[in-house]
This record gives C-alpha cells, sequence and structure tokens, in this order.
C-alpha cells in the first residue's frame, strides 16, 4: 500500500465517522470508519519507514571504475 492510498483511505474513514449521520441496522458506520482511519494510517507509516529501502528519492548510486592500464592525465606536450 502506498501513500496514495493510505491517504485516500484515512480521507474515506474520516468522512465516514464525521460527515455520515446514518443510523443502519447491522453495522455501524462510524466503526467502520475508525477502523479505515487506522488502517490508512499503518500503511502510511510503513510506506515512510520502507520508503527508503524501496528506492525513494534518493540518487542512483554510480561506481567509477578507474583503469590501471591507462593515466588518468595525459600529457599533451
Amino acid at each position: 500500500m502506498g501513500f496514495g492510498v493510505s491517504l485516500i483511505l484515512i480521507a474515506v474513514g474520516a468522512i465516514l465517522y464525521w460527515a455520515i449521520d446514518v443510523s443502519t441496522k447491522g453495522i455501524d458506520i462510524n466503526t467502520v470508519g475508525v477502523i479505515l482511519m487506522a488502517v490508512g494510517a499503518v500503511g502510511f507509516v510503513l510506506s515512510l519507514v520502507f520508503w527508503s529501502s524501496w528506492g525513494g528519492w534518493r540518487r542512483a548510486r554510480r561506481d567509477v571504475v578507474v583503469r590501471e592500464d591507462e593515466p588518468l592525465y595525459r600529457d599533451r606536450s
């Protein structure tokens, strides 16, 4: 689960918890909202923790290869 999905789950959970005022039989909409917010928050935190290990915004590693049979600087005289 990435950042986007986590934020969507948190937003939908918040809407269900604070903005919807409907009483239904058999399911509590407020509880579903709390569960969605909790799952979204856990997913967001896990995405932050594993961001650096999966790539993230860090620069690509570049190796420098130095060949010993060629001089680094050539004399142009």
